[in-house]
């Protein structure tokens, strides 16, 4: 089959990497977001898939829109067979869906119609989930809503993070894709719609979400910290005058109670600090505008007292 891959984050370079080395298929052009400014020169950088595919002399097309009209005319006068969208970012319209003859696929990182939306691999991980999955399923206008293909459950380790689960599920996603491209090169597909009252939606991360409330359990904070490893990251802001904020990058529930964000040791692996329910040991930190270090390390450097509020 000819294929239009679009795709942009790392999720999708091992769907896409499978799809080049199927002997059955040809990826006629890769669709990616344009090259975004990054780190602290904000200088420009390709994103994970234009990276990918920067010496595989493939058509590489990064528009601001992918539904602009000279878009879509590119894409058409490539007759594709089959679209397939991997972690892409932008909003596909009905003019790119209905240009290949057997439809646009998606390769999701949930178990559909659970975590619709942005941001599932995270908040799966916030949540608590001990399982998630891969779902294969044919586009619509509504987002994440189309026809199951096939699922796969992937199960999340108490150690997980959105950094080490993602890698877990674009391998599976990659062979997933791979079994749903057989099936539709053959016409085997059987369309099993989504079961509309049980969906839920993942949206979006903004900065925000990052922010820890110390009334919330420990453990649920544990859980938003091991989510949104690397971004939006979980934050406190330490009460040293500066109004600094220090990113939580580890943590470590402990059976120790007092008022919600106040220390209670300054010892050990890093600080501790009440939550409503148990405790939390920060045990690897980020101080603004510093590098990663252990929570050790951080009382080595930086002066903080037990009984101080943190916000």
């Amino acid at each position: 089959m000819r294929i239009v891959f679009i795709g942009s984050g790392q999720l999708a370079c091992p769907v896409l990497k499978a799809l080049l080395d199927s002997p059955a298929d040809s990826v006629v052009a890769v669709v990616t977001q344009p090259d975004r400014p990054s780190g602290r020169r904000l200088r420009l950088m390709p994103c994970p898939v234009k990276a990918f595919v920067a010496d595989c002399g493939l058509v590489i097309l990064s528009p601001e829109s992918v539904s602009a009209p000279e878009v879509v005319e590119k894409l058409a006068a490539l007759s594709p067979d089959l679209i397939v969208v991997v972690d892409f970012g932008q909003f596909l319209k009905q003019n790119i869906l209905a240009l290949p003859s057997k439809g646009a696929v998606n390769v999701h990182p949930s178990l559909l119609p659970k975590y619709r939306g942005a941001a599932p691999i995270q908040w799966a991980i916030a949540h608590g989930d001990t399982e998630t999955g891969v779902t294969v399923l044919f586009m619509t206008e509504k987002m994440d809503a189309g026809d199951i293909i096939l699922q796969e459950v992937v199960s999340i380790h108490d150690d997980d993070t959105a950094l080490t689960l993602e890698p877990k599920l674009a391998e599976v996603g990659a062979r997933l894709l791979t079994k749903a491209l057989d099936l539709i090169r053959e016409g085997r597909v059987i369309h099993k719609p989504q079961d509309e009252p049980r969906v839920t939606f993942a949206h979006k991360l903004t900065k925000e979400d990052g922010r820890i409330d110390w009334p919330q359990p420990a453990a649920v904070i544990r859980n938003r910290i091991r989510g949104f490893v690397p971004w939006p990251g979980c934050f406190c802001e330490v009460p040293d005058g500066s109004g600094h904020r220090l990113r939580v990058l580890k943590s470590r529930v402990e059976s120790r109670s007092g008022v919600p964000g106040t220390v209670l040791e300054l010892h050990g692996d890093g600080p501790l600090v009440a939550c409503g329910e148990e405790a939390l040991r920060l045990l690897d930190v980020q101080p603004e505008g510093k590098k990663p270090m252990t929570g050790a390390a951080y009382l080595c450097g930086h002066k903080m007292k037990v009984g101080e509020l943190l916000g």
